[in-house]
């Protein structure tokens, strides 16, 4: 009998627990989301709310990175091409409300660096958790694009307004000490129990409650749902950045490991 999860490549599964699904992101890449992956990650949580055997997800990264963000070809295209530019901009909407919508409790456990995509997923599990050490950024300014993603739509409430902006803004980087500190996460695992953290707390979901578990988090995820205005005008902004000289600039720089030096503007 085929499963709905055979046709993936760039995510893994396996059962730590007869009703825990782990996903692990994994491509040899540091688990940056190519175009492979970023449509997966799309499409995954809508299996996983169908999948009647599943109460609870986890998502994680193959070996010692989380995910290090967009594949820069992914990106090249996205700035040369007006079909892969619609193609991402829709798939990046439905990323966001597909983890929101879905059924499931999903359990992030993130290591290494946690970048793009795959923090999408991870900032929007319903229980993120983190190794103290790990390096988390956004990194859509530093790039040359506004925030989108699942900036707008959660990061103002999880750590407050004026921890987002700075960190939206500046693009530093937290590491998951920090992140904690300031609400962005649920909890911090050393490295050596991270893994064994996650699947003790998406058990117990998973043998929890059901009902009672998913209608909660549906209520909860109400707050983000009215904060969709604003994750959609980030959205946009962030997709017209990508047919601008910043992003350029941005991008270039990444590949060659310096500073980026953006070119001045007085069109916005």
């Amino acid at each position: 009998m085929s499963s709905p999860y055979d046709t993936y490549q760039r995510l893994r599964f396996n059962r730590p627990h007869p009703h825990v699904l782990r996903v692990t992101m994994d491509n040899g890449k540091m688990n940056t989301a190519d175009a492979v992956m970023h449509a997966e990650l799309v499409r995954v949580w809508r299996d996983i709310d169908a999948d009647d055997s599943v109460n609870c997800a986890i998502i994680t990264g193959a070996g010692t990175t989380f995910s290090a963000g967009g594949d820069f070809a992914m990106v090249q295209e996205i700035t040369e091409s007006f079909e892969a530019r619609t193609r991402v901009w829709r798939e990046a909407r439905d990323m966001v409300y597909n983890i929101i919508n879905c059924r499931k409790p999903v359990v992030s456990a993130m290591r290494g660096v946690a970048v793009g995509a795959g923090l999408v997923c991870g900032i929007l599990a319903d229980v993120s958790i983190a190794t103290p050490e790990c390096r988390i950024t956004d990194g859509h300014t530093r790039l040359g694009v506004a925030a989108g993603d699942h900036a707008a739509i959660i990061w103002p409430l999880l750590c407050g307004m004026a921890k987002a902006k700075y960190y939206l803004l500046t693009c530093d980087v937290l590491d998951g000490a920090e992140a904690e500190r300031i609400g962005l996460l649920s909890m911090t695992a050393p490295d050596a129990e991270l893994d064994g953290k996650a699947v003790a707390v998406a058990t117990k979901l998973a043998e929890g409650a059901q009902s009672a578990i998913r209608w909660t988090k549906y209520s909860l995820n109400n707050w983000l749902r009215q904060a969709g205005p604003s994750f959609d005008a980030s959205l946009a902004m962030e997709f017209m950045g990508f047919t601008g000289p910043e992003v350029k600039e941005g991008l270039e720089s990444h590949r060659e490991k310096r500073r980026p030096s953006f070119p001045p503007t007085t069109e916005v």
